[in-house]
């Protein structure tokens, strides 16, 4: 990468002040109340999915040319994060529903993309990705779905695990080896309708955090789809599936990020207010400091994201490397700051009277998903090293 030159910087403007100001307002209205028995019942909000919808919030995920609201992908990082400020699992719902889509963006048809996408901005349909399986996460060449040609159709067999939105999901994007000898050079991506024959959620995982957002495992027996249905060229899953993912990772920085400032300000209001030997606990030194800390990386983390998402828009070719960076600092620092509020609210950190412990296992996840932090650094270091 020849010294990782700088990149143009991200500008923010008076109309992505008002978005903030807009969607911050919705959280506080439509998910604060909310969250609470989301995590408890862990049970998928269709409630605030609806509100979304009703708010026309799934629209600014998505281009103007098919349905959306053609926002760029800073007003995108700013919805991510002022949601998951206070509810890190209702964002999954706008994350998701894009995450499903962003294959069919990059290299669908047009037919397929507005054969999906109005319907899933006006709240019809629902999308998930399909990548991972139980042998195949960070090594994906390792998959074992496998897609057979069969006339003008192809037969999916096979099975995914750890798929976010399954169940709630009407389309998924799944990747087969179309060529098992060729490895990584021998994957498809295929839009799949959770309706067609032999597609079935098989199980679901009971998870530490991210409640009222299923994942769950997929089996595919004998799916059969038209070859209309196969996204790209033949062969072409790997690259799509990595562009993908750097375009996702940003979005999950996003989603850290809001876990992390959530957490801060709970914090820092808390220690404002609880007093121990005689003043506040945020004007002794331990905590006044560790405080400082925590709000230092959060504003850290933000400028990252945000960098991150500003290549997006113009196809900078620094893209993998900075989505890397952006999606493993600000997931790290998500987790380091929930798990300090824990520690600044002390006992009430540790109950759920208090959403300090939500925070913290909803933070969890984001060092794991979207390739785990120790892959992002692999991806980092070799391209520091071109």
């Amino acid at each position: 990468m020849q010294g990782l030159p700088m990149s143009d910087p991200y500008l923010l403007s008076e109309i992505h002040d008002d978005f903030r100001a807009m969607v911050r307002q919705f959280s506080e209205d439509k998910i604060a109340p909310r969250i609470e028995e989301i995590d408890a019942t862990d049970e998928y909000p269709e409630d605030l999915h609806k509100e979304m919808v009703k708010a026309d919030l799934l629209s600014v995920m998505f281009p103007e040319a098919v349905g959306g609201a053609g926002a760029d992908a800073i007003t995108q990082a700013i919805l991510v994060e002022e949601m998951a400020r206070v509810g890190a699992s209702a964002v999954m719902i706008p994350l998701l529903n894009k995450l499903g889509m962003i294959p069919v963006l990059l290299r669908g048809t047009s037919e397929q993309q507005l054969e999906w996408i109005p319907r899933i901005v006006a709240g019809e349909e629902q999308a998930a990705y399909g990548l991972t399986e139980s042998g195949a996460g960070s090594d994906v060449a390792a998959m074992h779905t496998k897609a057979v040609r069969d006339g003008d159709d192809w037969v999916i067999n096979g099975g995914k695990r750890f798929i976010s939105n399954a169940g709630v999901a009407t389309v998924y994007t799944i990747f087969a080896k179309t060529n098992p000898e060729a490895g990584h050079k021998g994957i498809s991506c295929f839009i799949v309708p959770a309706s067609t024959p032999g597609f079935e959620v098989s199980r679901y995982e009971h998870k530490m955090g991210i409640h009222g957002s299923p994942t769950g495992e997929l089996t595919l027996d004998d799916v059969r789809v038209p070859t209309s249905a196969m996204v790209g060229e033949e062969d072409e899953g790997f690259r799509i599936a990595m562009m993908t993912l750097d375009r996702s990772r940003p979005g999950i920085a996003a989603q850290a990020l809001g876990i992390a400032q959530g957490a801060f300000e709970l914090a820092r209001d808390y220690a404002k207010e609880r007093k121990q030997f005689g003043k506040r606990i945020i004007d002794h030194q331990a905590i006044g400091f560790m405080l400082a800390d925590m709000d230092m990386k959060t504003r850290a983390a933000r400028h990252l994201v945000y960098e991150a998402h500003a290549m997006i828009d113009r196809a900078d070719p620094q893209l993998t490397y900075v989505a890397a960076a952006a999606k493993t600092f600000a997931s790290d620092v998500a987790m380091e700051i929930t798990t300090n509020a824990v520690q600044v609210l002390g006992g009430y950190g540790y109950v759920r009277d208090y959403p300090a412990e939500r925070m913290m296992r909803d933070a969890k996840i984001t060092q794991i998903y979207e390739g785990t932090n120790q892959i992002q650094r692999v991806v980092m270091a070799k391209l520091l090293g071109r």
